[in-house]
């Protein structure tokens, strides 16, 4: 019999649906930030955590990444991973 695969999905609320596998990790969270820039561009940094509080932590870092890189503003979401197999 085949082993089944385990897949984690994270939906934005914006529709963006990120799908991570097949993968036996313990993540349970999907973060994202939109850096929008001075010269109209964006620029997207995302990932993956064990918990809440970890992913929460990546908010305090994208604070100093808009101060040191000089963005013109940024968004911070974070959304929890849904599980399914194949």
């Amino acid at each position: 019999m085949a082993k089944r695969k385990r897949f984690l999905t994270a939906t934005m609320p914006d529709g963006y649906v990120k799908t991570i596998g097949p993968t036996s990790a313990p993540l349970t969270h999907y973060w994202r930030i939109v850096a929008y820039l001075s010269d109209g561009q964006t620029e997207v940094f995302w990932g993956h955590a064990k918990s809440l509080k970890e992913a929460s932590g990546k908010k305090a870092a994208a604070q100093d990444a808009a101060r040191q890189r000089g963005w013109k503003r940024y968004s911070f979401e974070t959304v929890e991973l849904t599980e399914s197999f194949s």
